[in-house]
């Protein structure tokens, strides 16, 4: 049965040091439209700027995950998208007026609370899951075994494995909000004692102590509280996986079976995960994609958008993920007119189309909007464009956007176009929207 998304109710903040920085932090958790996904915000930062839980945005995994964008970065990221995950909220602007959350006890069950005080609202749009269609399997250089299997429902099954094989445990749950709150969310963080050195000499956990963190040395452990439960650590390896998966954008069906996993080797899978999804997506044949719904034709394309052959470079749309996000399909065929000189026995598609392609799609993600029938959206410009492989006769064209901020009659919107899973071409995109 398909399932709503859903966001929060109301704004929520929650203040502390943060662990690796040491630094004061404020984070907000806001209520967010549908489709709009998990994003941090950096209000702390000329023009407050925003950047996706994506994990193409994983920049570094040491002891933590951290996102970026440009010089924008989030650090220490795993609790917070943790929790929300494990709660089911799929919708939310993370505020925060520094780049790390706090870190609270060390375990997620603060952002819980967060979210229970928010409350937790369904919203008038499915939630978009995805089943794993085939197993996946990671190997690390460092002896961590990552996979996972096609399954009815998100289950996680662990072994923790610490030096020398200490404090060697295993646990297997499926995640539910029900269970992630009262079995996993409660887990802290845990160090062994030989790594603190060498973490601080990298200015890491400069905010870590007994009340944030579970220190081990030797068969000993140094807590400001007992243990919470009895396979403590494994379980907040779960917890840490939860919060690594959801960068992949979506909720997972599917079975995690881990070994000795880690912030590396969890993003590793999300990766692998996000390759055999957008391998499934690029197989779907236009001919038999569903119309209806959210789904456009070439002719309900043609009632938004004003061009016309040989310049309309959109057959079809095949997802409308809330607002702020719209997939469109280019079928290319050896008839395209400008194959006839680019060029005469290497036809290859100009990447300037590619672009074009891309502007008419965020277009359509306008002009659906409130406000906006009847008008057209001009391309203003586009930055940081990408071109990355060849597209040729043959090839079905998945063209993603997603609008990133808008301001009255102006907006940016982020794009790319992707041949059988891999990115041809990418760009950062400006329109502004006029009467006819």
């Amino acid at each position: 049965m398909t399932q709503n998304q859903h966001t929060l109710a109301k704004s929520a903040s929650v203040s502390g040091a943060s662990l690796h920085t040491g630094e004061k932090v404020t984070l907000t958790l806001h209520p967010a439209p549908p489709g709009h996904g998990r994003k941090f915000k950096r209000s702390d930062l000329a023009d407050e700027p925003v950047i996706e839980a994506n994990v193409a945005h994983v920049k570094t995994v040491e002891r933590a995950t951290t996102i970026a964008e440009g010089n924008v970065k989030v650090q220490t990221v795993e609790h917070v998208l943790s929790a929300l995950a494990g709660m089911g909220v799929d919708n939310v602007l993370i505020e925060m007026d520094a780049n790390e959350p706090p870190i609270g006890d060390g375990s997620a069950q603060p952002y819980v609370e967060l979210i229970k005080k928010a409350g937790v609202a369904e919203q008038p749009a499915p939630r978009a899951e995805y089943a794993v269609t085939e197993p996946i399997f990671i190997e690390t250089k460092s002896g961590s075994l990552m996979t996972i299997v096609p399954d009815s429902a998100f289950r996680v099954s662990c072994t923790q494995v610490g030096p020398d094989g200490r404090f060697t445990q295993f646990y297997s749950t499926e995640i539910t909000p029900a269970v992630y709150e009262k079995d996993i969310a409660p887990a802290r963080t845990f160090v062994f004692y030989e790594d603190v050195k060498p973490l601080m000499d990298k200015g890491l956990i400069k905010g870590g102590s007994l009340e944030n963190a579970v220190v081990v040395r030797g068969e000993s452990v140094l807590s400001k509280e007992p243990l919470r439960f009895r396979d403590e650590f494994v379980r907040h390896k779960i917890l840490d996986i939860v919060g690594d998966l959801s960068l992949f954008g979506r909720p997972i069906r599917g079975h995690v079976i881990a070994v000795k996993p880690g912030h590396g080797p969890n993003t590793d899978l999300a990766r692998a995960v996000a390759k055999q999804f957008a391998k499934t997506m690029a197989l779907v044949p236009p001919s038999v994609t569903p119309k209806g719904g959210d789904v456009l034709d070439v002719n309900d394309v043609m009632k938004l958008l004003p061009h016309r052959y040989p310049f309309l470079m959109v057959d079809r749309i095949v997802d409308l993920d809330g607002e702020t996000k719209c997939t469109g399909i280019k079928s290319v065929t050896m008839n395209e007119q400008f194959f006839q000189g680019h060029f005469p026995g290497h036809p290859v598609m100009p990447g300037v189309l590619q672009l074009e392609a891309m502007a008419q799609v965020g277009s359509i993600l306008l002009l659906r909007q409130e406000g906006n029938a009847g008008k057209i959206g001009y391309f203003m410009s586009a930055d940081e464009v990408k071109f990355r492989k060849p597209v040729v006769p043959g090839d079905t064209i998945f063209i993603e956007v997603e609008m990133t901020q808008r301001k009255r009659l102006v907006a940016k919107c982020r794009g790319r176009c992707t041949v059988n899973g891999e990115v041809v071409s990418e760009a950062e995109m400006m329109f502004g929207i006029v009467d006819k």
